[in-house]
């Protein structure tokens, strides 16, 4: 048994080697269980155990007649799964509040410095979809999401962005429920433009200021 969980674990990293060799996106069409059998030199049916697993996941979908295609992780119910057994917990639940708070405030501290144009402009695009669906009385979940997002990948630290993912993700349903409050929305995309101002000028004393100001008003978790 043990040789056999060994065989199965090498076969899927196998398969992501695979998919960054290939390129391959969310959306994109994995080789197929012969091809990928061929390249990894091992039996179909250990592949077809392998995909199997990663399909139970969420992380591949299969389509009759079609193939096998890549799932966007974020659109994975196993990660809102975890996400609710892991706040549960009261201490761990305060401190992914308090490592986000870290992460997000240096990682603003990063963008001050090495933001650039690019980084504005998609800042920018985010709080305008955000405040249009505000307007049409919707709930910017996903816009809040991609403006801290932006946030984290102008600090061009890719062990950041790839630490602070996860930190939000576990907490979708509590970050909807937050951002649902009565004016909260509005007032969030207004402490959102203001850190946003503070990053284009680079005065990183009022950018730290602002976000700090803007994570405890959001009260990302009950106490």
């Amino acid at each position: 048994m043990p040789e056999q969980r060994k065989v199965y674990q090498e076969i899927l990293l196998e398969i992501n080697r695979i998919i960054k060799e290939d390129g391959l996106k969310p959306g994109d069409k994995l080789p197929s269980e012969r091809e990928l059998s061929e390249r990894l030199q091992v039996g179909r049916s250990s592949v077809r155990e392998a995909l199997r697993a990663l399909e139970l996941l969420g992380l591949i979908t299969t389509r009759r007649g079609e193939g096998t295609f890549i799932q966007h992780y974020r659109h994975n119910q196993l990660i809102n799964l975890i996400g609710a057994y892991i706040l549960k917990d009261y201490k761990t639940r305060n401190d992914l509040v308090e490592m986000r708070k870290i992460l997000e405030i240096d990682a603003v501290r990063l963008a001050c410095k090495r933001a650039r144009d690019k980084h504005f402009a998609e800042m920018e695009r985010i709080i305008l979809q955000g405040e249009e669906r505000i307007r049409q009385g919707q709930v910017p979940t996903e816009e809040d999401y991609l403006f801290h997002r932006a946030i984290c990948r102008s600090s061009r630290n890719s062990v950041l962005h790839r630490m602070w993912v996860p930190l939000v993700e576990y907490s979708k349903a509590i970050r909807e429920s937050s951002l649902a409050r009565e004016g909260r929305a509005e007032e969030g995309f207004k402490e959102h433009r203001a850190i946003l101002e503070a990053i284009r000028a680079g005065n990183e004393e009022e950018a730290v200021r602002r976000m700090a100001h803007h994570l405890e008003n959001s009260i990302l978790y009950p106490r």
